[in-house]
C-alpha cells in the first residue's frame, strides 16, 4: 500500500470547490495534469464511471465509490488484488472559507511498487490539481488568451507561497 495527499486552504465556500471539484470534464480546464475526463453516467453518483486521460499515464477506467453531495467523492480504478488506486476528493468548511485534501492510495499486489515507481510524478500531479483547483475556485477560469501551462505555474507558486 502507499498513499499520498495534498491538503490545502481555498478562500472559496464549500459550495464554489465542489461545483469545480465534482465537474471532472471540466479539469483539463484547471489542470495540465488531466488531458481529459469523461464521465458515462451523470450526475455524479456511487456507481458513476468515468475515463480520465493524463500525460505520462494509461487511461483509467473510473468508478466513483463514495460520495457524500457538497463534501467528499471518491473513485477508484485497477484490478481487484493485483492493483487498485483509490482517489478521494473532500472539502470541509473552514473561517475563510475550504479546507481541500486530495488523496490518493495504491494498494493490491503491486500497490506499494507502483506508489514507489510514479512517486514523483504523483506528487506532481497533486499539487498541479491542487494550485489549479484553488485557483479556479476563487478566481474563476483563466482568460483564454493564456496558455494553461503558465496559469497553471502561476498558480503553483501561489499554492507554494500560501502553505506554511
Amino acid at each position: 500500500m502507499r498513499d499520498f495527499s495534498i491538503q490545502f486552504d481555498v478562500a472559496a465556500p464549500p459550495a464554489r470547490v465542489w461545483e469545480v471539484m465534482s465537474d471532472g470534464e471540466r479539469w483539463a480546464e484547471w489542470t495540465p495534469s488531466v488531458t481529459s475526463v469523461e464521465i458515462y453516467d451523470k450526475p455524479l453518483r456511487v456507481g458513476s464511471r468515468a475515463l480520465i486521460r493524463q500525460p505520462q499515464i494509461p487511461p483509467g477506467k473510473f468508478k466513483v465509490t463514495e460520495l457524500e453531495p457538497g463534501r467528499s467523492f471518491t473513485w477508484a480504478t485497477g484490478i481487484p488484488g493485483i492493483i487498485y488506486a483509490h482517489a478521494r476528493h473532500s472539502i470541509e468548511s473552514t473561517a475563510i472559507g475550504s479546507r481541500v485534501r486530495l488523496a490518493l492510495r495504491f494498494d493490491g499486489l503491486l500497490g506499494g511498487f507502483m506508489g514507489k515507481r510514479q512517486a514523483k510524478l504523483i506528487n506532481e500531479y497533486l499539487v498541479m490539481e491542487a494550485a489549479g483547483l484553488k485557483r479556479f475556485s476563487e478566481e474563476g477560469g483563466r482568460d483564454p488568451g493564456t496558455p494553461l501551462e503558465a496559469w497553471s505555474a502561476e498558480a503553483v507558486r501561489r499554492l507554494e507561497t500560501s502553505r506554511p
